[in-house]
């Protein structure tokens, strides 16, 4: 007598049906920051110069798109480097795929949110919590995934994927933790240094800095007479 199919162990096998979906639902996301960007009405401006202080005016507004679009971008390449590894899923993991893209569908309103509200903090505590979230449910999705054994890496290549993946997402959040402290007692650089996380984890060029370092060291030690 076979034993009895489990639903749980049918369901949500698929790798690439919650690529199609992410891939989905971050594109409209993406595109919906940017209806937060109004163009001024045409005739109500009657010089350059009144242009060119409508669109300074939406300076704080351009400047958190592409905080949000950047935010977006790092979560994309974080989830795609995961599902890279991920053989198969299950039941499990694909719910909190779903969970995860119910936050990256909410980061439009709270972008928006913070374009509207810069000097407030419960603005800056409430994007900070949409991205806490999605970094905390990115890390419980590799974690069930390694332990499950459903990542293609084994053996000690695997472990070392696993903590580099880990690793990578515990040092994001400390840090995007530290700008939300500052927005406590000043909010707009709070935001400004949110950014500038951004734009490493973006272009790495911390990294690039330092193999620079690294290897205008090395030349000085080879050229250096002994």
């Amino acid at each position: 007598m076979s034993a009895p199919v489990v639903y749980n162990q049918l369901a949500g096998q698929r790798v690439q049906r919650i690529e199609a979906l992410s891939d989905g639902v971050f594109a409209i996301a993406m595109t919906l920051l940017v209806l937060d960007l109004k163009v001024p009405v045409a005739n109500a401006l009657q010089s350059e110069k009144e242009l060119l202080k409508e669109l300074l005016a939406l300076g704080p507004k351009i400047g958190t798109y592409f905080v949000g679009f950047m935010t977006m971008g790092i979560f994309w390449v974080g989830q795609s480097a995961q599902l890279t590894y991920i053989e198969k899923t299950d039941r499990r993991l694909t719910w909190l795929s779903v969970f995860f893209l119910a936050f990256v569908s909410l980061l439009p309103f709270t972008t928006a949110y913070l374009s509207e509200h810069l000097q407030a903090k419960v603005a800056i505590g409430l994007y900070w919590v949409n991205i806490f979230m999605l970094g905390l449910i990115l890390y419980i999705h590799w974690h069930c995934a390694y332990v499950s054994g459903l990542v293609s890496a084994k053996g000690e290549q695997g472990a070392a994927v696993s903590r580099a993946m880990l690793r990578r997402i515990v040092h994001a959040q400390l840090l995007y933790a530290g700008g939300a402290l500052i927005g406590i007692i000043f909010p707009v650089v709070s935001v400004s240094f949110i950014f500038l996380v951004q734009l490493n984890y973006a272009t790495a060029y911390t990294t690039f800095i330092k193999k620079l370092f690294r290897k205008g060291h090395n030349n000085n030690i080879t050229t250096t007479p002994h």
